[in-house]
């Protein structure tokens, strides 16, 4: 058992893979951690599709797909911003139409360069963190260490405006600033997730560690905290299942951490679906409507 956990760690690629593994686990389960709580999971599948022109015009202009994929998240945030602040479309609407047309923009201009030179839309779809560099790793570390240290300096604050905007634009806070720093947190986060797990897939690392943790404790703090081991544990298990079993590595990661989700929704002491109080079990809202449905004259 031992000799099958060194194994891998012998080979120069597979120790770079863990460290991107680990660093992607811890961030995106703290910034994701944010986007749930706010019910925003929407805004980060947004940005994630929102990149993939700016990996498309990196390629082209050959510089690194970190700054290209940055700017692209930063400018899908601000043109999210402005449809929802200029027009009466709602910020859900808004996050869709800017989603698909990043999306398909960034599709097109992929399969424009393509006709000249040979590139694998996979791995920036889906990831391929086997591949990464020692240049990789350094960008990674220090894009994790931004974020986390923005988060710490601001954590009572975005802790204020997380749960009552309103109560924090009251108090003086620059909820706007706070709104747009918390995008741009997303977008790196993002950035730093790519090669790990691809633009389609950083969603699910990016929500799914930290509903897990929600179901299973009740304070934010606790729920970073909890929510960063579960990513941990899942993307390097995913890393392992991924070298001995052929399977592509981002997609293993993904489903590790739903497999978590799961054993916490059916088990959770508190709130599992089998374990939670009698008490606390509510019939479905359905449920509910129709027998009061049956119940009028």
């Amino acid at each position: 058992m031992l000799d099958a956990l060194i194994e891998p760690l012998q080979y120069g690629f597979m120790q770079r893979s863990l460290i991107i593994a680990i660093l992607v686990g811890v961030v995106c389960a703290v910034v994701g951690s944010y986007l749930m709580v706010q019910r925003l999971a929407l805004l980060g599948d947004a940005i994630s599709h929102s990149v993939l022109p700016g990996l498309a015009v990196a390629f082209m202009l050959d510089i690194s797909i970190f700054v290209g994929a940055f700017v692209a998240g930063v400018l899908s945030t601000m043109a999210i911003a402005w449809i929802r602040t200029r027009s009466p479309i709602k910020e859900d609407a808004a996050m869709g139409i800017v989603l698909s047309a990043f999306f398909a923009l960034g599709i097109t201009l992929i399969t424009q360069i393509q006709k000249d030179k040979k590139i694998d839309l996979n791995h920036f779809l889906f990831g391929n963190i086997l591949s990464v560099t020692t240049e990789d790793v350094i960008n990674t570390a220090a894009i994790a260490a931004v974020v986390l240290v923005v988060v710490v300096l601001l954590y009572k604050e975005l802790l204020f405006y997380t749960f009552d905007p309103e109560g924090a634009q009251a108090a003086g806070l620059p909820v706007n600033l706070l709104n747009f720093g918390l995008m741009v947190l997303i977008a790196l986060t993002i950035v730093a997730s790519m090669k790990a797990v691809g633009v389609i897939l950083v969603l699910a690392l990016l929500i799914t560690p930290g509903a897990t943790a929600y179901l299973l404790v009740q304070r934010l703090n606790q729920v970073m905290l909890l929510g960063c081991a579960i990513g941990v544990i899942s993307s390097i298990s995913g890393m392992y299942l991924s070298y001995f079993y052929n399977l592509p590595s981002g997609p293993a990661i993904v489903l590790v951490a739903t497999g978590f989700f799961l054993l916490s929704l059916l088990f959770s002491p508190s709130q599992g679906i089998l374990t939670r109080p009698r008490g606390n079990v509510q019939p479905p809202a359905l449920l509910q409507e129709l027998k009061r449905l049956l119940a009028k004259p």
